[in-house]
């Protein structure tokens, strides 16, 4: 059987480079804060530095401020649930918007994610009820109009009380597309008018960045899709 190359002789293939985990573990870092690293890294734009330096401040902070990060994940995962009527984000069963009195039950806009709800709440000028569909069609990425709230939605309607529909998804390829999608659901209840958030938000942009005056012309200005 023959000896494994010494990389050291002539001709010898030289070995991989190590994983960058492994770099920093032979340089005495701790494994504790590589995998709080790795933890951070597996958030939505945070890079490998970014991460670095989230995990030396959790570090350095003091023991209760890390501690209060570490119990307020904790009771987001344990209290926090989808409302049963709109799947907005709620500590009870239903939410608050959905339990308003003054809230107008006749117009109900359609959301992808809650935090675009909360762009339209914070612009002020919607008083009516809201739908989160919790995602937007996109086929490319395996998310199919069953993985969506849709039949939440025409259960809705079907109740009756409701004479129009705000669709209030992102002005992009998969929010259009799943506007359209809609448009074709809802006509089953012709009664219901369906319109669509004006292009005061950017085409291609996202309705959580956009300035709250530019959320309340996009509401203002909606139209019926055609």
């Amino acid at each position: 059987m023959s000896e494994p190359k010494d990389p050291s002789r002539p001709g010898a293939r030289p070995s991989a480079s190590p994983a960058p985990a492994a770099t920093a573990s032979a340089a005495g870092t701790s494994q504790c804060i590589q995998d709080l690293v790795a933890e951070f890294e597996r958030l939505p734009g945070i890079g490998r530095r970014t991460a670095e330096r989230l995990a030396y401040h959790v570090l350095r902070a003091p023991a209760e401020e890390a501690l209060r990060l570490a119990r307020a994940i904790s009771e987001v995962k344990k209290n926090v649930r989808h409302c049963k009527i709109c799947f907005n984000i709620t500590e009870g069963e239903i939410c608050a918007i959905c339990e308003d009195p003054g809230r107008d039950p006749a117009t109900i806009c359609v959301v992808e994610q809650p935090k675009d709800l909360w762009a339209i709440e914070g612009s002020g000028s919607y008083r009516g009820r809201y739908h989160v569909l919790l995602g937007a069609f996109a086929p490319l990425e395996g998310v199919t109009p069953s993985d969506l709230t849709i039949d939440a939605l025409l259960s809705r309607l079907k109740e009756g009380g409701v004479t129009e529909v705000i669709l209030a998804m992102n002005p992009n390829f998969e929010g259009d597309g799943t506007a359209l999608f809609l448009k074709e659901k809802l006509k089953a209840f012709p009664a219901v008018r369906i319109t669509r958030i004006a292009r005061g938000i950017p085409s291609g942009s996202h309705i959580e960045h956009a300035a709250r005056n530019i959320v309340s012309d996009a509401l203002e200005g909606r139209r019926e899709m055609q």
